[in-house]
């Protein structure tokens, strides 16, 4: 039987990361079809939450300090509380596939946070290719409107959600040197789980859970998949590696996300979302290699600095 090189095997657990992560989306517009958004985004959190306990639990992982506690606030506002409760409100009216073309923005933000938060001096290029990326998706999520008056509240939910994850993911990568990649995730949830427990039970109060099967399934992958066991998968394929290769295969995430919304969504496959996902994911793609092959150049020889990952996620 071959024995996989690292660097196969890293893309191979990244692949299988990005394909969880890749159903969010879809899922997300498929259930909020009779469940609460409240309830969708607050409620999988809860239930990944608990499997985090769990897994925290049986292997004796140590409490983090007083000051770790508070940068994992920051993690848990962008990726348990910002990301799921904004995008779920978002789909209630936006389309699966339009929304995957907005977030596809996400790597180059997460790479932006990443910049600020490590005082890094990228080039020019950088924050050229950024700035055009935002571009490309303001225009893109403005265009079925008439112009850029035609941007709605749910394109701008979108956009807060890749702020908030942006910055969520640049301060968890920073934090996971010291906890461990999907320790962070863990105490995060576990962290939010309060607040996102009582958000739960109001929004089941005021909205009795109506749902048909296939929408509590999508629910359920939303819980176990998006918000837990995905993060395994994709922080495998980081620590595994090369970190540099492996944090470019994020980029077929919206590919992914508008090829399912068409197949299970039955979503319209236009030129408009063409055009636009593909824009969006160049302008990300060059953003972060950009970064990474500066930081690469930049690094001592012989050593082996280690970057914040710039991925999405769900």
């Amino acid at each position: 039987m071959a024995v996989l090189s690292p660097s196969w095997a890293g893309l191979r657990w990244g692949l299988l990361g990005v394909a969880a992560f890749s159903f969010t989306v879809p899922f997300t517009r498929f259930a909020v079809g009779s469940l609460s958004p409240l309830f969708i985004g607050a409620g999988r959190a809860v239930v990944a939450a608990l499997l985090a306990a769990a897994a925290l639990a049986l292997t004796r992982q140590p409490l983090p300090t007083g000051p770790q506690w508070g940068r994992l606030a920051v993690v848990a506002g962008g990726i348990v509380v910002g990301f799921p409760l904004l995008t779920s409100y978002a789909l209630t009216t936006a389309p699966a596939g339009h929304s995957a073309v907005v977030i596809a923005l996400l790597p180059a933000a997460t790479a932006v946070m990443a910049v600020v938060r490590g005082k890094e001096r990228p080039p020019p290029s950088f924050w050229t290719m950024a700035v055009i990326g935002a571009l490309a998706a303001v225009l893109f999520a403005s265009l079925p409107g008439g112009g850029f008056g035609g941007l709605h509240w749910s394109d701008l939910m979108l956009f807060g959600a890749v702020v908030a994850a942006a910055v969520g993911y640049a301060e968890g990568g920073l934090l996971a040197r010291d906890l461990g990649s999907w320790q962070t995730v863990s105490w995060a949830l576990v962290l939010a789980s309060p607040l996102m427990a009582v958000l739960a039970v109001v929004s089941a109060v005021r909205q009795p859970l109506s749902a048909t099967p296939p929408q509590w399934a999508a629910f359920a992958y939303l819980a176990v998949v998006s918000m837990f066991l995905g993060f395994f998968a994709w922080y495998r394929g980081l620590a595994v590696g090369p970190m540099a290769q492996v944090s470019q295969v994020q980029l077929v995430q919206p590919v992914l996300s508008i090829a399912w919304a068409a197949l299970l969504l039955g979503e319209e496959l236009t030129w408009p979302t063409v055009l636009g996902g593909v824009a969006v994911i160049l302008c990300a793609g060059v953003a972060v290699r950009i970064r990474l092959d500066r930081n690469t150049s930049t690094a001592p020889r012989g050593s082996r600095r280690s970057r914040v990952p710039t991925h999405e996620g769900g």
